[in-house]
């Protein structure tokens, strides 16, 4: 899966416009989650754009991967990131929260094509994902299941069981991919409750562990590569990336767990995100 430099080039700046487009939703939206839809941009852009099996314009293709979103908070990155692949147009992004809206401020599976689950109590994502996989393998199905979590949400039991089960199962065909941004809504996630040793954790429970730079696009792509050519157990990919990824005096803040930017921060927001990409920058409309 290793990509030339055009290509890498190419999923880098789909992922900044990926990340206007994050701004722009919670802009009109006046309310959502910040930090962890902008850390996301990356690893969605190398799923949606490079990873995933999938056809947008057929939504429901049998042999299509799935990709499970455990923390349904950041969906404006999973929302975003669908409609610059082709889903839906993008200006629909703007009605994200509004009511009769298919963009929910959690994903509904029902009312949007493409989801794969319907989420936000926070836990039951690799469940699920868990499921699938082994329902796959039962069928004799050459997908692939990938479920994003949050590193807070590993103080979920259900987490545990999932892993349980799929270590149990040898589940190769999952791959779990953590959030580890060290941010919740709380505070760091070190200090409301203790996550490290966490790759030592999974590795009692017989999974792969993998952990790589989030942020880095090419490095990501990799670390998938490697997931895919393990045979004999699930694996987990723990991506250590940047909340609020893009805009420099927000990263690492964690009170952008859950906050949205007013009109006149989404503008400045736009701003420093274009201008890291040497784009000459114009106001928010």
């Amino acid at each position: 899966m290793a990509l030339t430099d055009a290509e890498s080039t190419k999923l880098e700046k789909q992922a900044e416009k990926i990340r206007e487009t994050i701004i722009t939703m919670l802009v009109s939206a006046g309310s959502g989650h910040t930090a962890g839809p902008l850390g996301m941009a990356d690893i969605f852009t190398a799923f949606y754009f490079h990873i995933l099996k999938h056809d947008a314009k057929h939504p429901e293709w049998s042999k299509r991967d799935r990709l499970i979103l455990s923390n349904g908070h950041i969906v404006p990155v999973c929302y975003a990131a669908m409609a610059h692949a082709g889903y839906f147009p993008i200006d629909e992004c703007r009605t994200l929260r509004k009511f009769g809206s298919r963009l929910q401020g959690h994903p509904e599976r029902l009312l949007l094509p493409g989801l794969e689950t319907t989420s936000g109590p926070l836990g039951e994502g690799l469940s699920q994902a868990a499921g699938m996989a082994y329902a796959f393998r039962m069928d004799g199905m050459k997908q692939r299941v990938y479920c994003v979590m949050s590193d807070g949400e590993q103080e979920e039991g259900n987490i545990w069981e999932a892993v349980m089960f799929a270590g149990k199962h040898k589940l190769h065909n999952l791959t779990a991919v953590m959030d580890r941004n060290n941010i919740q809504i709380d505070g760091m996630t070190e200090e409301v409750m203790p996550l490290e040793p966490i790759a030592d954790k999974y590795r009692a429970f017989n999974w792969h562990v993998i952990e790589v730079n989030g942020n880095d696009i090419p490095a990501f792509i990799a670390a998938v590569g490697e997931a895919q050519a393990v045979h004999e157990k699930p694996t987990i990919i723990i991506a250590h990336t940047i909340p609020g990824k893009g805009v420099p005096d927000i990263e690492f803040d964690y009170h952008w767990h859950g906050k949205p930017p007013t009109k006149e921060e989404g503008k400045r927001f736009l701003k420093e995100i274009r201008t890291m990409r040497g784009k000459v920058p114009h106001e928010y409309a």
